[in-house]
């Protein structure tokens, strides 16, 4: 199952020209180039600016400093709880990309982020939802604890359904069908894969459209599954490889590896 995490809550900002610009670059993997449009001289644009360059390296495993900068500057200009979590939350998650691509153990200031998070934004407030979903990426592929990943990825997924929020919903849909599918739970991994396709591709995210053919093929079977593969590979290689992680899941065992 893939290890992804969104960062930023949504699509776009209602008709708001700017937002609508940074989300077609960031749903088409330029997150510098969306990052860019934002000067950051606010809390909430600084805070978007370093989600924005956290979520590039989850999918790249590139530009870790800019990343931090950017988080720092997010940090020092936060002042009310909600914007002092919100950072928490994203440091939380630059912490637990460095420590899932190996780049350096970082789980300890993962959990701590997001605990400190998780005492700054109150249970039902808006941000709620995703730190719910980091802390389930944690408990699935840090902790290697599906039960408490599929809570908390539950709770994401109501905040994400009480806040309006389709994207994280996409991802919500995606991590506990890949729960269901490891349990054997064929229909349900189906059906949830399916949801977070469906959404991915209503939204425009195509940087997330190939993780979601890829994990529906796991559930399909032939031919079904080998033509989702291939569309999968096909937008994989028209962003240029990304997601990095992507490549192992759309790669067949070669003759060896499977007898092994």
């Amino acid at each position: 199952m893939a290890h992804t995490a969104m960062s930023g809550n949504g699509t776009t900002d209602g008709d708001d020209p700017l937002q609508t610009a940074v989300w077609r670059l960031r749903s088409r993997a330029c997150w510098a180039d969306a990052a860019a449009l934002l000067r950051p001289v606010t809390a909430s644009a600084s805070l978007q600016r370093a989600s924005l360059l956290v979520e590039r390296c989850l999918y790249t495993e590139q530009g870790w400093e800019e990343a931090e900068d950017a988080l720092r500057t997010a940090e020092a200009l936060a002042h009310s709880d909600d914007e002092r979590g919100a950072a928490a939350c994203e440091r939380g998650q630059l912490a637990y990309a460095a420590t899932l691509h190996g780049v350096r153990d970082r789980a300890d200031e993962a959990r701590a982020a997001l605990g400190r998070a998780a005492a700054l934004i109150p249970p039902g407030a808006a941000g709620r939802a995703l730190l719910d979903f980091r802390r389930g990426l944690l408990a699935e592929n840090l902790a290697r604890s599906p039960q408490s990943a599929r809570a908390a990825y539950r709770r994401a997924h109501a905040g994400a359904t009480a806040h309006a929020d389709p994207l994280l919903l996409s991802f919500t849909w995606r991590h506990l069908a890949g729960l269901a599918l490891r349990d054997g739970e064929l229909a349900e991994a189906r059906h949830g894969f399916a949801e977070s396709l469906r959404i991915r591709e209503e939204l425009g995210y195509l940087v997330g459209t190939a993780p979601a053919l890829a994990s529906l093929a796991d559930a399909e079977s032939e031919p079904e599954a080998s033509r989702l593969r291939e569309e999968a590979t096909r937008l994989f290689r028209l962003l240029g490889g990304v997601p990095t992680w992507l490549a192992h899941q759309l790669t067949p065992p070669t003759p060896d590896a499977a007898t092994a």
